[in-house]
């Protein structure tokens, strides 16, 4: 449990030069401890961490920090309780008055007070405790000042617990997609290779076989979406890792996108508007992000209707927002969570085949850049969907500015 909070268990050397414990934690600490006695009046003070079988001072005002034995510690008798512990002369205490740091056989400590550290989900760590030579008492606004600052101290350890456990999924989320990525990676390769064969023999079965030609044309097709679903898994698979961000122009990315799907934008009559504006991102994943929405607005197109699709960028409150919009069918608002979802897609009679894996794939590339995903409805009933991003634009460029370019 201690681990998990990243609190030295071995040597106090370790406490000392910060093992186990980052710096800027020890820091806090310790000054939240220099409060504590100079708002008590008490010279000497130690926060201490408490294991099964050892006491360690992780932050001290007044005395070298150190490690003793449970079994030595003044504070272990009492941190359970739950309770603030003031004991104006510890050697007239029954608990204390026989105790080695009260006797003069390690220290001679009279006063004596301790408020247990207790986290949110009710584990005792250890204390914050503040002793003296001498007799002493604390009023009432003293105690609950050094109540207050064990809060603080609580605050400050489980700031570190959440930080440690953050960094422990970061680095299983990482893991995990590698491992994902590897496992696609294998999968695309064993299954390419058969269905590009079987596609292959299909086309000469056409030839060779005209009578039959229809049912090697049913194959070949068949065979054609599963080389695209394995396509399509792949690139989802490799969404997520890290990131290569650079300078990329919007109008450049979606020229580029254009060039690729120039047989299916001229066959549906498309028309693509862009804002030239520069952005900080993955252009990889940027262009990728692009091209599955650019894609959509034409699959998704309205009977006669010809796609005129709109890519802008626009600062928004926290970041800057891309946003491609279309005039096609539209998502229905109840839907729009729901198709984000990896392998899920709406079911319209005249819709076109698909494996409901382009949105989540744009949802995988706003969480990469830690960004997000909104989906809106278009002025004139299609759709808009932004992809949220965490930075500015260039510098230089503005939205504002931002010349619109007629493809």
């Amino acid at each position: 449990m201690l681990t998990e909070y990243g609190l030295p268990h071995l040597e106090p050397v370790g406490v000392r030069t910060g093992a186990g414990t980052p710096p800027d934690t020890l820091g806090q600490l310790q000054k939240l401890l220099v409060l504590a006695t100079s708002s008590t009046g008490i010279p000497s003070g130690v926060v201490n961490i408490i294991t099964a079988d050892q006491q360690h001072h992780i932050a001290a005002v007044g005395i070298d920090p150190g490690v003793c034995s449970r079994e030595d510690s003044m504070c272990a008798r009492v941190f359970l309780r739950g309770e603030t512990t003031v004991v104006p002369d510890a050697s007239r205490d029954p608990l204390f008055h026989d105790h080695p740091f009260v006797t003069g056989r390690v220290a001679s400590i009279r006063f004596y007070a301790s408020v247990p550290l207790i986290t949110t989900a009710g584990f005792a760590l250890g204390s914050l405790c503040v002793f003296s030579p001498a007799p002493a008492e604390l009023s009432p606004d003293q105690q609950t000042a050094l109540e207050i600052i064990a809060a603080q101290v609580v605050e400050v350890l489980e700031l570190q617990h959440h930080a440690r456990m953050l960094a422990r999924s970061l680095a299983e989320a990482r893991n995990s997609n590698a491992l994902l990525e590897s496992f696609a990676g294998r999968i695309s390769h064993d299954l390419r290779n058969p269905l590009t064969s079987v596609i292959g023999f299909t086309e000469l079965g056409e030839l060779r076989n005209p009578a039959e030609a229809e049912d090697f044309r049913i194959i070949g097709r068949t065979s054609r979406r599963m080389l695209a679903m394995v396509d399509d898994i792949l690139s989802f698979s490799r969404i997520g890792g890290a990131l290569r961000p650079g300078q990329v122009s919007l109008a450049a990315l979606v020229h580029g996108v254009e060039e690729d799907l120039a047989f299916s934008l001229g066959e549906a009559g498309a028309e693509i508007r862009v804002s030239d504006v520069v952005l900080q991102a993955d252009p990889e994943q940027l262009r990728m992000f692009l091209q599955n929405l650019i894609q959509n607005a034409v699959a998704y197109r309205r009977p006669d209707v010809p796609p005129r699709i709109r890519v802008t960028a626009e600062a928004v409150e926290d970041g800057v927002a891309v946003r491609v919009t279309d005039n096609g069918k539209g998502i229905p608002a109840e839907e729009r969570g729901h198709v984000t979802e990896p392998l899920v897609r709406l079911h319209r009679a005249d819709d076109p085949p698909g494996f409901g894996l382009g949105l989540a794939t744009c949802v995988r590339i706003a969480q990469a850049h830690g960004g997000r995903l909104e989906i809106s409805s278009a002025p004139d009933g299609g759709t808009t969907v932004s992809l949220i991003l965490p930075v500015p634009v260039v510098p230089g460029w503005t939205p504002a500015a931002a010349t619109p370019d007629a493809s």
